[in-house]
């Protein structure tokens, strides 16, 4: 079984130092073979921030793919925001700004949804999805297709849709078109899967909330996603007794901080079988 660790707007410059730790120690329990940040790391892309950043994640132990966020783009210094808005990001994370990983159980592909005239709204161009799509339909059957976006795909109610990634609708068709399974995302700090209908096949979305920083929602903490992909019978017999899906599917555990126990607990799980998997046991 593969497991992907799906963090998301750390916001270093106003991180909790012991949500912090107690991160890296669910890190060294769980031990990811993988690990994606989907924006936002930093509150106002300083160099001291990214810098921090870089060195939290590598005490995660594992290969990290990263996007940049809206907050990763120097806000008040606008001479670096219209001339080299990704140079903060590129230093320390890379120049690719659409990084891709591939392993023999899955394919995930980054894209940049930020645009540096925009504030806080997020774009995927017709190019984007195309590129995109050509990778999802070359991976393999086996593979995991995960696409990571920052804004959110889709939302679970009305209040939210200000924040849908513009492009959201051609995106959505495409990538289920094209075999995507998951796509990961963050931005709004509210962590939530959402199965998506009406498609060529099913799509999820899922969200992680804000990992690390003292800016989550009221009564929403600080929250994480680690994602299993295998046969997850035995884990989700462990989790939730009673009739797990056979087969190879993909578990979504969402981890929130608790601040009793000062560390992560898993308090939910949901079960997806790509259309795939399903067809081929």
């Amino acid at each position: 079984m593969s497991v992907l660790l799906h963090l998301s707007d750390t916001h270093f410059g106003t991180e909790r130092p012991q949500v912090i730790e107690a991160l890296v120690a669910l890190a060294a329990q769980q031990r990811p073979d993988g690990v994606v940040l989907s924006g936002d790391i930093t509150q106002r892309a300083r160099p001291a921030q990214f810098r921090s950043a870089k060195t939290f994640v590598d005490r995660l132990g594992a290969p990290v793919l990263a996007i940049p966020g809206n907050h990763d783009i120097a806000l008040f210094d606008l001479w670096s925001r219209l001339t080299r808005p990704y140079a903060r990001f590129a230093k320390v994370f890379g120049a690719d700004l659409e990084p891709v990983a591939v392993s023999p159980d899955w394919l995930i592909v980054g894209v940049n949804t930020t645009r540096a005239r925009r504030h806080s709204h997020g774009e995927v161009s017709g190019a984007q999805i195309a590129r995109v799509a050509s990778l999802l339909a070359a991976a393999r059957p086996e593979q995991l297709r995960v696409v990571v976006v920052h804004q959110p795909l889709a939302v679970p109610e009305a209040g939210e849709t200000s924040n849908l990634l513009r492009g959201h609708a051609d995106a959505a068709r495409a990538w289920a078109q094209a075999g995507a399974d998951l796509v990961l995302g963050g931005h709004i700090h509210l962590p939530f899967t959402l199965s998506l209908h009406g498609l060529a096949r099913r799509l999820w979305v899922v969200q992680a909330g804000t990992a690390v920083s003292t800016r989550t929602r009221p009564g929403v903490p600080n929250s994480v996603n680690l994602l299993r992909w295998g046969d997850t019978t035995a884990t989700l017999e462990a989790a939730t007794p009673g009739g797990p899906p056979p087969g190879k599917s993909c578990l979504i555990e969402r981890w929130d901080f608790s601040e009793p126990q000062q560390a992560f607990a898993r308090t939910e799980v949901t079960a997806v079988q790509p259309e795939r998997a399903t067809t081929r046991r």
